[in-house]
């Protein structure tokens, strides 16, 4: 997973700056807490950025915490699915679903997350595979794909 660096410059108004956040990364946030999301997890606490999120990518979160792996996991850490939503309702800025963007991913699972950052032009965070491979064509369409720091002030 690509580590977010701390950007040591204040936010230009002050604002949240929204990012949309696909769901491996949530898990890296408030499951895993992998140590790579410790500067996007402090943004997001402190409330210098949110997440922008539809109700559809709340419900994969939610599909995806019924998954075996996971729930070991869950269990093995003392953590519960809701704990998870819970974490994901405190942190996100709800949104309408997008209309498809022009650039089109090769997992439609994927495209939600993508539709929403081209329709606001807000950074996307993301490690999977098939969106990756679309760096440039997101970057056409004014979205950048895992940019290399957060907000820190």
């Amino acid at each position: 997973m690509t580590s977010f660096e701390v950007q040591e410059k204040p936010a230009p108004t002050g604002k949240a700056q929204p990012f949309v956040i696909d769901t491996n990364i949530v898990l890296d946030l408030w499951l895993f807490e992998d140590p790579a999301t410790e500067a996007l997890r402090a943004a997001l606490q402190n409330g210098l950025i949110s997440h922008l999120a539809t109700d559809s990518m709340r419900e994969e979160l939610e599909r995806v915490l019924t998954y075996p792996h996971l729930v070991k996991r869950m269990t093995k850490s003392g953590i519960q699915a809701q704990d998870i939503l819970n974490r994901f309702d405190a942190h996100h800025l709800a949104a309408e679903p997008a209309a498809k963007a022009p650039c089109t991913c090769k997992d439609p699972d994927d495209q939600k997350f993508i539709d929403l950052a081209v329709a606001h032009a807000v950074p996307l965070l993301s490690k999977d595979a098939a969106i990756l491979c679309m760096k440039k064509r997101l970057l056409q369409s004014g979205v950048v794909l895992n940019p290399g720091e957060i907000p820190a002030h």
